[in-house]
């Protein structure tokens, strides 16, 4: 038993290291908007309700739904998404914030690894965290301001004009406004409200890719 249990072992060691480590080139225009939407909305919902494992187990979900990472190499890039999403959620200042700038750019890097057509790391992560910082400031920027980055950021990501990803910063910045009127009083109506707007979003942007 021990043998077998040893060799069980060593292919699982294998396994793991054949999945983070090899050679690996996906195309990340081609994604299921419907299933990122929900996936999306369970993040939020974990994000909110502050579940870090949760939210772990669910990024890195999206991770292999979204940009088709493999399995084990999906932990180690939602492992960095999870973290940039609670340094920062506990952030007080700009300071604190930034302090999740590594684990982004960590984050985009690896998916950058894996895209057949590279993008600027650095650009994209530094767009994404912020907008995190805005709508955490919404009283000094308006909703306008959040919808345009989150657009330039998936504009980053896909390498697409920024004006075609503008329905989805839009509709995104909508179910977030929603979610942050009805604060602690949200309903599970509520978010099957917030889903559909995030699915009306990622559909808008698998459009916005594919050139359709």
């Amino acid at each position: 038993m021990k043998r077998i249990a040893l060799v069980v072992l060593v292919l699982l060691i294998g396994w793991v290291l054949v999945d983070v480590y090899r050679p690996f080139k996906v195309d990340l225009r081609h994604f299921d908007p419907a299933d990122v939407a929900r996936l999306d909305t369970d993040m939020w919902r974990s994000y909110y309700e502050r579940h870090p494992l949760r939210l772990f187990w669910q990024s890195a979900e999206l991770v292999r739904r979204q940009v088709h990472a493999p399995f084990w190499r999906s932990f180690v890039i939602a492992y960095h998404a999870a973290k940039a999403a609670f340094v920062f959620k506990d952030g007080k200042s700009r300071a604190d914030y930034n302090r999740a700038l590594p684990d982004l750019e960590a984050f985009y890097g690896a998916i950058s690894a894996i895209s057949k057509q590279p993008f600027n790391i650095d650009q994209t992560a530094r767009h994404e965290l912020e907008w995190w910082i805005i709508r955490r400031e919404r009283e000094h920027y308006p909703p306008v301001e959040w919808a345009r980055l989150q657009a330039q950021t998936v504009a980053n990501l896909y390498q697409i004009p920024v004006d075609r990803c503008a329905e989805y910063g839009r509709l995104r910045t909508e179910a977030m406004l929603f979610r942050d009127h009805q604060g602690e009083a949200i309903t599970e109506a509520d978010w099957q409200k917030i889903q559909n707007l995030l699915n009306q979003a990622w559909r808008s942007l698998a459009k916005a890719v594919s050139g359709n």
